[in-house]
C-alpha cells in the first residue's frame, strides 16, 4: 500500500507491504470552517464563560497578546486581525499593544520567518517580542507554585493591563493537549522555571502523556502556574490535516480550553485493537519536524501502537539539525540514557533540555527506534540513541530483519497529531 508520510513541506511517499500492514491510523477529520474570520469574530463576541472581548478590553491601558511560535502551524494573522480590531475599538491603540511570541526554550522567529508567522502588516505596525527564556531581566518573579516550582514569567505579559493568549489545541506528549495554559507555562516562562517543571518528578508519571488531562501532573502544574498570571481572555483553535481551522474556542482560560479539548479528542484518537511489531510514523512535517528535538514527540506518540521490544521507524526531515546547542550537547555527552535519567532524578540536578532526553529514554526503553532524517548525518543520529537509515525503505528492511519477515505493521502518517488508543 502506498502511504504519504508528513515530512518537511512536501511529504514522503512510501510503499508498505500489504501482507504486514494491519492499520493506517489517521485523524477523524472535522469539517474546516467556511469563512473562519466570521467564526472568530463570533467567538470573541459570544465567548465561553467570559464577557465579550470588547467588554473585557474596555478601560484597559495596554495589552499583551501571546501567540505560538513557528513550530506550531497556527494561522496567527487570521486570528490576530479581529482581536486587534476589537482592541482598537476599545481605545487601545497599536503603540500600546505588544505581541509576545511564546518561544518557550526555542529560538526566536525573525525576518521573513516572522512575517510568515504573523503577516508583514502586523509585523510592521506592532511591537513584536520574542520571548527569551535565558534573560532573567525580562521576567517577573511571582512566587512558588503549589509544588514548589519558582515561577518567573515574561514581564511584557505580567505587566500588561490586558492579557490575551492565542493558541492551538492539539495532542501534546507530556501535557495531554497544547493550548490554553501552555501559552503561559512554559511558553513565556524563564528557563529555570521550565527546568523545575520539566523534570522526572512530573514526567515519569504514566499519566504525563498524549491525550491525558485528568491526573496528569505536567498539565496540573502548568495550569496552576498559568493561574498565577491568568490571561484575561484566550482564543484557541483546532486544525485539520491541511491546517485549516475546524473550531474556535474563546473566553475563559479553563472553560474555553476544556471545550476545545473535548472537541479535539473526537478527532485525534485512532483505535488500535492490538499493538504492532513495527510502527512507521513521522515527525508531522513542517514546521514541527525541523529538529530532532521536536521529532521526539513523534517517537513517543507512537508508543501505544507498538509492542514492547518492537520497532518504531520515524521519518522526520530535521532541516535544522538536532536542536538547540544545549540539547545537542547533552545528547553528545550521554553514554547511557538510563544512567542519565537516574542522575537528573536527583532533586537538585537540573540540566538544559533534560526533559526531551528523558522522553527519548521512555521511548527507547520500550522499543528500538530507526530514524530517517535528511538534515542530520548518520553519525550524529547514532549519537541520538536511534538507528540511522537513509530512506524509509532501508529502515523497513532493518525493522523486518529485527522483528521477522512476518512482523505486523501499523502506519501513522501524521505522527504526533494522532493518538493511538487501545480499542
Amino acid at each position: 500500500m502506498r502511504v504519504r508520510l508528513d515530512y518537511g513541506k512536501e511529504g514522503l511517499e512510501v510503499n508498505l507491504p500489504d501482507a504486514n500492514l494491519k492499520a493506517v491510523l489517521g485523524l477523524q477529520e472535522a469539517v474546516a470552517l467556511q469563512n473562519p474570520e466570521t467564526h472568530i469574530r463570533n467567538a470573541i463576541r459570544y465567548p465561553i464563560a467570559s464577557a465579550p472581548l470588547a467588554d473585557v478590553a474596555r478601560g484597559r491601558r495596554d495589552a499583551c497578546i501571546v501567540i505560538c511560535d513557528i513550530t506550531r502551524p497556527i494561522p496567527n494573522e487570521t486570528l490576530l486581525l479581529p482581536v486587534l480590531e476589537t482592541l482598537h475599538k476599545a481605545n487601545i491603540p497599536a503603540e500600546r499593544i505588544s505581541i509576545l511570541i511564546a518561544t518557550g526554550t526555542h529560538r526566536p522567529n525573525l525576518g521573513a520567518e516572522l512575517e510568515a508567522l504573523i503577516g508583514s502588516e502586523i509585523a510592521n505596525q506592532y511591537t513584536i517580542i520574542n520571548h527569551d527564556s535565558k534573560d532573567i531581566s525580562q521576567h517577573r518573579f511571582l512566587g512558588n507554585s503549589p509544588n514548589g516550582v519558582p515561577v518567573w514569567l515574561d514581564k511584557a505579559y505580567t505587566d500588561a493591563d490586558l492579557k490575551i493568549t492565542i493558541g492551538l489545541i492539539e495532542p501534546h506528549f507530556m501535557a495531554g493537549f497544547s493550548g490554553g495554559r501552555k501559552l503561559v507555562m512554559p511558553g513565556i516562562a524563564h528557563f529555570s522555571t521550565i527546568q523545575r517543571w520539566h523534570c522526572p518528578r512530573f514526567l515519569e508519571s504514566p499519566l504525563a502523556t498524549n491525550g491525558v488531562v485528568e491526573g496528569n501532573p505536567v498539565h496540573e502544574e502548568n495550569l496552576a502556574i498559568a493561574r498565577m498570571a491568568k490571561p484575561d481572555f484566550i482564543v484557541d483553535v483546532t486544525l485539520d490535516a491541511a491546517n485549516q481551522i475546524t473550531g474556535v474556542f474563546a473566553g475563559d482560560m479553563w472553560y474555553a480550553w476544556r471545550e476545545g479539548v473535548t472537541f479535539a479528542e473526537k478527532n485525534v484518537r485512532a483505535k488500535v485493537t492490538e499493538p504492532a511489531d513495527i510502527v512507521v510514523t513521522s515527525g508531522a512535517g513542517y514546521p514541527l519536524d525541523a529538529t530532532f528535538y521536536q521529532t521526539v514527540k513523534g517517537i513517543v506518540g507512537a508508543l501505544p501502537a507498538v509492542k514492547r521490544g518492537g520497532t518504531i521507524l520515524i521519518a522526520s526531515q530535521c532541516a535544522e539539525g538536532v536542536g538547540s546547542p544545549d540539547f545537542t550537547r547533552v545528547l553528545q555527552e550521554i553514554e547511557d540514557l538510563e544512567v542519565f535519567v537516574e542522575y537528573i532524578s536527583q532533586p537538585e540536578v537540573f540540566l538544559p533540555e533534560e526533559w526531551q532526553v528523558e522522553e527519548l529514554a521512555k521511548a527507547v526503553r520500550h522499543a528500538n527506534v530507526i530514524c530517517v532524517a535528511k538534515g542530520i548525518s548518520n553519525e550524529s543520529l547514532a549519537r541520538c540513541f536511534v538507528t540511522p537509515a537513509d530512506t524509509v525503505e532501508e529502515g523497513l528492511r532493518l525493522a523486518f530483519e529485527r522483528q521477522g519477515q512476518n512482523a505486523s505493521l501499523i502506519a501513522i502518517p501524521r505522527g504526533p497529531y494522532v493518538i493511538p488508543t487501545r480499542a
